[in-house]
């Protein structure tokens, strides 16, 4: 499975991907995942990222590959 990947037609990198749905600096970031899940918006697919914004703070990211749609699993 390859590292990177497409979004919103530019390649991204999984650190790439987090700052763009954390819309700042990660610290660190896993591997980009494939989700089961189609953007609410437009339909396109979603993919995921885990990564870490702060020392203290683990984010479940989400991005359409098509459009400006992002959302994380914070409460």
């Amino acid at each position: 499975m390859p590292a990177n990947r497409v979004v919103q037609g530019r390649m991204v990198t999984p650190h790439s991907l987090a700052e763009l749905i954390e819309d700042g600096d990660v610290m660190e970031a896993e591997t980009i995942e494939d989700t089961e899940r189609d953007c609410p918006e437009c339909g396109g697919d979603v993919v995921s990222v885990g990564y870490m914004p702060t020392v203290t703070e683990y984010v479940t990211g989400y991005k359409c590959q098509e459009c400006d749609w992002s959302e994380t699993d914070r409460e």
